[in-house]
């Protein structure tokens, strides 16, 4: 894979947060753990301010705490991370658009909304993805949807392969983890697991009977759980 950028400063703290259980942590606490991937102190008070400012982060009782897009973000993070299925019983979910006449900014929200739902495109205004996850269907509350249970009558496995490009996930997914088994200093490593996180929020989190041999998920999950105990050492260790 490319070389990975390091994390500017306010990415840093945003990642630390996002990786934090609680979300919040108090100034003191940032800086210090700031200094810990070589961010002077400064540095990390304007970054703060600045993220403050953007909405990525709010004032809390004194602490620091996610901003509400970022809160979203961290929820779907932890969806991949954590144990988010369920049985799977062979049903998909579907999604059917219904409505015409919305606009170029409406139709791009639901794409969103829907994607973020881990829903994935058959073709135009039909979505669907493995009745597998235990998250509610909160989509099902938009206006201009049908929204089923269905049961395809080709083979899922084939399907999930039309929907989804699993091989190229799972490579760059390995890729990923090599590198971060290999990264050790903190800055780099931090910049990383970032990655890792990131496209593990892109996993469609498919039933094992879907997915290719050597799907590298459980690995960086199981990687990325540990990387969150070394940056709640960070924050102890900064209390």
């Amino acid at each position: 894979m490319t070389d990975v950028a390091p994390l500017s400063a306010r990415s840093v703290m945003l990642s630390l947060l996002l990786g934090s259980h609680p979300d919040r942590m108090s100034a003191a606490e940032l800086v210090r753990a700031g200094e810990h991937f070589a961010i002077p102190a400064a540095t990390t008070r304007v970054a703060l301010t600045r993220a403050v400012a953007a909405g990525d982060l709010e004032r809390d009782d004194g602490d620091y705490v996610l901003g509400e897009r970022l809160a979203a973000r961290q929820r779907r993070q932890d969806e991949a991370v954590l144990d988010a299925e369920t049985a799977w019983t062979g049903d998909w979910e579907m999604a059917v658009v219904v409505v015409a006449g919305r606009t170029g900014t409406e139709r791009a929200a639901l794409r969103d909304r829907l994607a973020s739902y881990r829903l994935a495109e058959l073709r135009e205004g039909v979505w669907t993805r493995p009745a597998n996850l235990r998250r509610p269907r909160g989509y099902a509350d938009e206006a201009v949807l049908s929204t089923f249970v269905a049961t395809p009558d080709e083979d899922p496995a084939d399907l999930a392969v039309r929907l989804w490009d699993l091989a190229a996930w799972a490579d760059s997914g390995r890729a990923l983890l090599d590198r971060f088994e290999r990264t050790t200093a903190p800055a780099p490593r931090l910049a990383v697991a970032a990655h890792l996180v990131r496209h593990l929020a892109a996993d469609p989190l498919l039933p094992a009977a879907l997915l290719p041999g050597d799907w590298p998920a459980a690995a960086m999950r199981a990687a990325y759980a540990a990387y969150q105990e070394e940056l709640r050492e960070v924050a102890l260790a900064s209390a």
